[in-house]
Order: C-alpha cells, then structure tokens, then sequence
C-alpha cells in the first residue's frame, strides 16, 4: 500500500498510524515513507529503527506482511555502496560444475580430484550434480523451510532470538546492529553438536521429518567431498575427515522475501564462510553472487545441484592452496527465494587446535597463519560485520 504506514504494535506512546507524534516517530525510525527524503534525513534515528525492527520478532516477512512499498531505511545501503555498485561489472562466466558419479573408477575419480582442485583454487566455489541426495529430498527440504516461514507468525516468535547459544533459533541479520545496512532475508538455524544428539522435537514440526532426512545425506556428501579435497591437496584420501572437519555442523535456513526495491538492498552483504566447508542448497529463483577476478558471477540455479565452497578455516589449513572467497545475495523483486546452508565446522568442543597441514608445510612454502581454534576464530567473525574479512587476523606477518 503505496504511502502507507507500518503497524507496529511493540513500539510505545501514540497510535502510529494517526497523530503528530505518532508520525515523527515513524519518521524517526525510517519505518514511515509519506515524508520527504529531507525530513527523513533531519530525523531519521537509525538505533531506534533497528530496534523497533528487532524488537517485532516478525523479521523482514513481518514488512512484507504489512505491504510495505518501500524498502525501510535501515535496509538501504550507504550512497558510496551504491555508487560502487552502478560501475560494478558483471560477468557472465559460470561457476564450475562437477559431475560426482564418476568418482568410483580411478581414472574418472582422478579427473574429478583435477576439477576439485582447480575449482577450489581458482574459484573458490563449484557446483556437484549426481552427489547422491534424491531429487525428492532437496524439493521437500526447500518446502519444509517455506513452511517454516510462512507459518502463524506467533509461532515463529517464539522462536526468535539473538543468543547464538541457542541450538534452534529464528532470527533475522545476525549482525543487525553491527552491519551498514540491514539484510532482506529472515533464517532458521539449526546447530548440530559434535555428539550428533540434537533432540528431534528441537526442531521446528513443519520442517522436522524433511531436515532430520536432509541432514543425514549432506552429512554423508561432507565426508565425500573432504576426501576429493583432501586428494587434491595430494594427501592421504581420508586426511581432512581424519581432522574432523565435518564434525560439528550447523544448518542455516535463509527466507527472502521479494523485495519493493531490490537495487537499494541486499540479501546477504559480502562475506566470506567462518567454516572448513558450506554446501548450499538454493531453489530455482537464484540470487547468488560469486567474486571472481573483481567482477560478480552470478551463480545460476541447476536443477537437483548443490553449491559448494570452501571455508575460511579451509583456505588456513590448506596453507592458502584452496581459496575462500567473497559471495553475497542480491534482492530480487521476485520471491520468496529460499536457501539452506550446512556448514562444515570441525571439533569446537572440547577446544581442538588447527593450523596449516605438516604435509603440506616445506622450506618453499612456509606456513602463512598461525594456529586456531574454532571457537575463537567464530568468535572474532561474529564480533564485526560481516563484509569485513577475518583472515587478517589469522594470518601471519611476512
């Protein structure tokens, strides 16, 4: 509804729909569009618009609901972003693909190990086809998470939280108040401990039986795609599994609802994986972004393919040989998009130390980063923004 304003009931005082003091209030928040831009300007309070957002629990499903028209001004992205943005280019060319049925005969496995290799070298990311997950349960995992988000919004709510400790929580912009601008996606986060016991009734019934099914066979793909990579870095085929980078996973369930104003926002900012490993499973919709030789690479939607790319933690003890590298999500104006992300995370309890592989360390090639562990690694990345890298932090002065 062009022009109107948002019903925000949590919000004290005034009725916000009628009223002086209710429209200043709008106005303060950025959460009303009736205004001119310079008064917006004037009174816009960015901390009580992200508040007030916060403080809904019906995240960005929540604006939609309501017919929000515009795109609310803790979503739009600095000016200098989007000047950026107008002269970025684009680039046409196409993440590689990785046909994973052939793995089973050494001389095709061989030639998978080459692509493996060269795709998380140069790329940073590719896609797997014929990985062994069933059509049926990739469909009904994306159906389970759209059910999730769409369901009575009362139930979501209490669900909502900030408190990363949480094993299942639903929230929106996990750094809400750290971030420039605001992301237009709501998720679903389900952590899986090392232990593998995650109390099935945790999970949310509208996506319980499909997430319980899908876990089982990512989880498997996992340990398969470790073996590929850890060929590739020529080591023994069960190095990484042996280092346990798969242990501890996590589950992020992205919602995006389609957006009024898809160029002044985003998705998902720039960012690299805090994780060993991330495999992605996207609908048909698309959105995401890769970098790749300073141009974004838009990473189109194959039916029944995952997306993989490698992590942080991956590229440290890789000793930089794999790459990870900078994504992100565009708005569409189309929607909802949904998505879901396992992340490959490795033993953070008890604390286990990692650093750049022995094997792969000589007097040639020195170790670039210095040892970690998980935990603190998350830690230092959840403390910041997300579209600024971590790396540094790891990494040793030469």
């Amino acid at each position: 509804m062009e022009g109107s304003h948002l019903r925000f009931p949590f919000l004290p005082g005034p009725d916000l729909q009628n009223g002086e003091e209710g429209r200043k209030l709008m106005v303060k928040t950025g959460l009303c569009f009736k205004e001119s831009s310079a008064e917006m300007e004037v009174n816009y309070d960015r901390k009580e618009g992200l508040t007030a957002f916060d403080v809904s629990k019906a995240g960005v499903k929540g604006l939609t609901d309501d017919g929000v028209a515009k795109v609310p001004k803790i979503f739009v992205r600095p000016p200098y972003e989007l000047a950026e943005e107008s002269k970025s280019c684009k680039s046409n060319l196409q993440v590689p693909v990785i046909d994973l049925s052939a793995i089973d005969g050494s001389d095709s496995r061989e030639k998978v190990v080459n692509e493996v290799r060269i795709a998380a070298n140069e790329w940073g990311f590719f896609q797997v086809v014929n990985h062994g997950i069933p059509l049926n349960v990739l469909d009904e995992m994306i159906d389970g998470v759209r059910r999730f988000h769409e369901q009575d919004p009362e139930m979501k709510k209490s669900m909502y939280t900030r408190d990363p400790k949480k094993r299942v929580r639903f929230g929106s912009n996990y750094d809400l108040y750290a971030s420039k601008s605001a992301n237009w996606r709501d998720t679903l986060s389900i952590s899986l401990p090392a232990s593998d016991q995650l109390d099935p009734d945790e999970i949310p019934i509208t996506c319980r039986a499909t997430t319980i099914e899908y876990i089982k066979y990512v989880t498997n793909l996992g340990n398969t795609l470790f073996e590929l990579l850890s060929e590739a870095l020529e080591l023994k085929h069960d190095h990484l599994n042996t280092l346990e980078c798969g242990k501890s996973r996590a589950l992020v369930c992205h919602y995006y609802p389609a957006c009024p104003e898809p160029e002044l926002t985003l998705g998902f900012s720039k960012h690299t994986d805090p994780v060993f490993l991330t495999v992605l499973l996207q609908d048909q919709l698309g959105g995401l972004q890769v970098m790749f030789n300073n141009q974004w690479v838009n990473v189109q939607p194959i039916s029944g393919g995952l997306v993989v790319n490698i992590g942080d933690l991956l590229q440290v003890i890789s000793n930089d040989k794999f790459k990870s590298v900078v994504h992100r999500a565009v708005a569409n104006l189309a929607g909802p998009r949904i998505s879901v992300a396992c992340f490959l995370k490795g033993v953070i309890v008890p604390p286990k130390l990692y650093g750049p592989i022995k094997e792969l360390i000589s007097e040639e090639s020195p170790p670039v980063f210095k040892d970690f562990v998980v935990s603190d690694y998350m830690e230092k990345f959840f403390s910041k923004a997300f579209d600024k890298s971590s790396l540094d932090y790891l990494r040793l002065q030469s």
